[in-house]
């Protein structure tokens, strides 16, 4: 059987302000279409989505999972995947990301790492929440996602006690010592599309970890590989196969994350930005960001501030699709 092609990953940056750093994506056009889409992406913040009709699947951590009306999905950053309904449906989805560090910077105690969903997760993490055994759950994220669209007075106080709320009741879940990552049921079903699994991309976790926490030091591959007790090249190999591009590019690629945030938040320098996010040079910090963002840095500040002066909740780059669907 001919080896199967390497699934492209696509990295999604969205832009979460300082005051709030909330995004909710919803509306009767948030319908995911049948036909998978041939690879996955990734986002710089936790997402938590509601299915709220039909069902279908999600590729991620390397397996398919099952997905029905009235889950609730959870997404930590840097974790590839995808999701496509059952053939001649569209699933009507919801999706809340946000930046809990932020959100909840003055709630949390100084434990707060101990604490964290937003880092890569560790094995048995439960992406996908059914509805019957967590009505709780279900019930927060569908009552955040009304205040997020109706945005009557006092919202944001709202919405955060809410998430917050939801936030602790998925930690305990996540934590609780059980196995799997859905329902008894949706475990024993595979997709018709599924011809193959890939490696697990919880192999890399070590690596993916560092880089979060460490991406505005100079480090090596060849560090990287030793934390996963790898020699280099097969590093890179896996790597790739799981995220769809080299480690290099992909410590690139956070470094650029990490830019967006300060170019939207801070009046600091393209310079200043640069070095403070790992870069050597500000030519180098140029060239990338032109190739991830498709503008400078310059011009990106730019429209993110045009977009804040223009709606206050509008807060991600409109362009590459990434507030509609995939159809």
């Amino acid at each position: 059987m001919a080896k199967p092609k390497n699934t492209i990953t696509e990295y999604r940056s969205y832009y979460l302000p300082m005051h709030f750093p909330v995004l909710l994506l919803s509306g009767d056009y948030w319908k995911i279409s049948d036909v998978p889409s041939g690879r996955l992406h990734f986002h710089n913040c936790l997402e938590i989505g509601v299915c709220h009709s039909h069902s279908g699947y999600i590729e991620i951590f390397g397996e398919q999972a099952l997905f029905r009306e009235g889950d609730v999905t959870v997404i930590p950053k840097n974790v590839p995947h995808t999701t496509y309904s059952m053939p001649g449906t569209e699933s009507h989805w919801s999706y809340i990301y946000l930046d809990p560090k932020e959100l909840f910077r003055n709630l949390l105690p100084p434990t707060w790492q101990d604490h964290d969903l937003t880092g890569y997760p560790q094995e048995n993490f439960k992406p996908i929440l059914n509805r019957e055994e967590y009505p709780q759950i279900h019930a927060l994220a569908q009552s955040a996602i009304w205040e997020l669209e109706e945005q009557k007075p006092s919202f944001q106080i709202s919405v955060k006690g809410l998430l917050l709320s939801l936030y602790i009741e998925i930690y305990r879940v996540q934590n609780a010592g059980k196995n799997g990552g859905g329902t008894a049921d949706q475990e024993k079903e595979t997709p018709p599309q599924a011809e193959h699994k890939t490696e697990s991309s919880l192999v890399i976790a070590p690596a993916l970890n560092y880089i979060e926490e460490n991406y505005m030091q100079q480090f090596t591959i060849e560090y990287l590989a030793d934390l996963c007790h790898w020699s280099p090249t097969h590093f890179r190999r896996v790597f790739h196969d799981i995220m769809g591009t080299s480690p290099l590019d992909f410590v690139n690629n956070t470094r650029i994350s990490k830019a967006c945030h300060l170019l939207g938040s801070t009046e600091d320098s393209v310079l200043n930005i640069s070095e403070t996010v790992g870069f050597r040079s500000v030519s180098s910090f140029n060239r990338y960001f032109v190739k991830i963002m498709r503008m400078s840095p310059r011009d990106y500040r730019k429209q993110v501030q045009k977009s804040s002066s223009h709606a206050e909740s509008q807060s991600v780059l409109e362009y590459a699709g990434w507030l509609y669907p995939e159809k």
